[in-house]
């Protein structure tokens, strides 16, 4: 592979790949938001032809915790539509052959029967919490398909990891996901001096999350045996957890002392969404970091940069 365009360099699963692709010989170009708009197809057309890359990772997206879904779900529909749209269409025009898609877990309906195959996407209603983003997901991986159905010189795949978190995760208190929220919650906690946290809901839904530094070295595997990853594949761990289980996990690796208090108001999204791996186990790939492992990396990460995350 000689050239491969990542986008959404900036965001959490960008900069893990970039920094885990040190090791290899691959010729990255991973443009920011000022250095290629892709909201605009006219720029991704035109910055496709004259790049050319071998192989796209379409990584951007507008992402956030249920809280930011419900408060902005315009925005996370119309603009990550957009910009898969923009990426996979100027992708098609110009002719490149191969193209990972990064969706996610949340395409696949709480009304569907788990583990979630890939075969489940779009099998019912989406979960309301999240709707918009998964709509937009759908979205992306519907016109992979279609390209992919139009002609078969084309090969655009569609990775759906499990939740992510770890090092560059979004940590504000208003938009990030669970991890990271639980990671942020108990170090303001413990600096304040603070014995008791909120958890969203009873805690009994149940959720599968990754590291995200194991997901970007899924993508260096799914990019060397390109040819045997199917059209649509799921990527995770084949475990999940309670949520208050997380927190508890987080409280012991973090040794806070305190307690946790359940606000039975707040929304909680989908019961459970653990998917079904048996691509990934066939094609002999799994996670290298136990859950524990990977909080204490992506607390330290926090703690180095406390001032960027807060």
């Amino acid at each position: 592979m000689k050239k491969i365009l990542l986008t959404g360099s900036t965001g959490m699963v960008g900069k893990n790949i970039l920094a885990n692709q040190k090791k290899l010989k691959y010729n990255f170009i991973a443009p920011n938001r000022e250095e290629l708009d892709l909201l605009n197809y006219k720029d991704v057309y035109q910055f496709l032809k004259k790049q050319n890359p071998d192989l796209i990772i379409h990584a951007a997206g507008i992402v956030g915790g249920i809280h930011l879904n419900q408060k902005k779900p315009i925005k996370f529909l119309v603009e990550n539509i957009e910009m898969g749209k923009n990426i996979i269409l100027a992708s098609y025009q110009n002719k490149i052959k191969k193209l990972l898609n990064l969706s996610s877990s949340c395409v696949y309906s709480p009304d569907s029967k788990g583990p979630l195959k890939e075969s489940q996407i779009m099998e019912g209603k989406f979960e309301k919490t999240n709707e918009a983003y998964a709509y937009a997901k759908v979205f992306n991986t519907l016109l992979c398909k279609y390209i992919n159905e139009e002609s078969n010189k084309f090969k655009y795949k569609t990775l759906i990891p499990c939740n992510l978190f770890g090092e560059f995760d979004n940590f504000k208190a208003n938009s990030s996901h669970l991890l990271a929220s639980i990671i942020y919650k108990i170090n303001y906690a413990k600096n304040k001096n603070k014995n008791i946290i909120n958890i969203w809901g009873n805690g009994n839904v149940r959720r599968e999350f990754m590291f995200a530094r194991d997901f970007s070295e899924f993508i260096f595997f799914a990019i060397k045996n390109f040819n045997k990853i199917p059209f649509n594949m799921n990527v995770g761990v084949g475990k999940d957890y309670k949520v208050k289980d997380f927190y508890k996990i987080a409280k012991d690796v973090l040794k806070w002392k305190g307690f946790f208090k359940y606000d039975l108001s707040k929304p909680v999204g989908q019961k459970r969404k653990l998917i079904d791996i048996s691509h990934q186990q066939k094609l002999g790939w799994k996670p290298a970091y136990s859950l524990k492992d990977a909080i204490i990396l992506t607390n330290e990460f926090f703690l180095k940069n406390e001032k960027v995350n807060n």
